[in-house]
């Protein structure tokens, strides 16, 4: 039997995360396990912790049984993902993806890459669907 309690949503706020978190909350629900929503700032990066906090804020599950969390974590977002899943015990990592193969891939990294090679636990990995356009926030339902 699989036991998911603890679910680790990492967003930075793309049409590509936002797809992930319908999936996060499904998982959620269905397990009735807590969810963390995690943004991680780049040194150097837009915006200050706060700010970055207060966009996570917004991020609520309709359903007010679902325990969330929202942390800003700081660094290397690969790196900081998967360090605070070890940390939290986190039972799934539920991270949306460009999508990007071949050349844009290994030239633009994948931060959903590098967390699905180093995570200490399951991570499903959300794509948009085929012929939905990541500028168009109509596509997420």
């Amino acid at each position: 039997m699989i036991h998911v309690k603890k679910i680790l949503y990492p967003t930075d706020f793309s049409s590509y995360s936002n797809q992930a978190y319908f999936h996060a909350l499904g998982l959620a629900e269905t397990y009735g396990a807590a969810l963390a929503v995690v943004y991680v700032h780049a040194p150097g990066g837009p915006g200050d912790k706060e700010h970055w906090r207060a966009q996570l804020e917004q991020v609520r599950p309709a359903n007010p049984k679902i325990p969330v969390a929202h942390v800003v974590l700081e660094g290397d977002p690969a790196a900081e993902i998967t360090r605070y899943a070890a940390d939290t015990g986190t039972d799934v990592i539920v991270i949306g993806t460009h999508g990007r193969t071949g050349v844009d891939r290994l030239v633009m990294g994948s931060v959903a890459e590098k967390v699905m090679r180093e995570a200490p636990c399951s991570v499903l990995v959300v794509k948009l669907p085929r012929h939905a356009d990541a500028a168009d926030p109509h596509h997420v339902r």
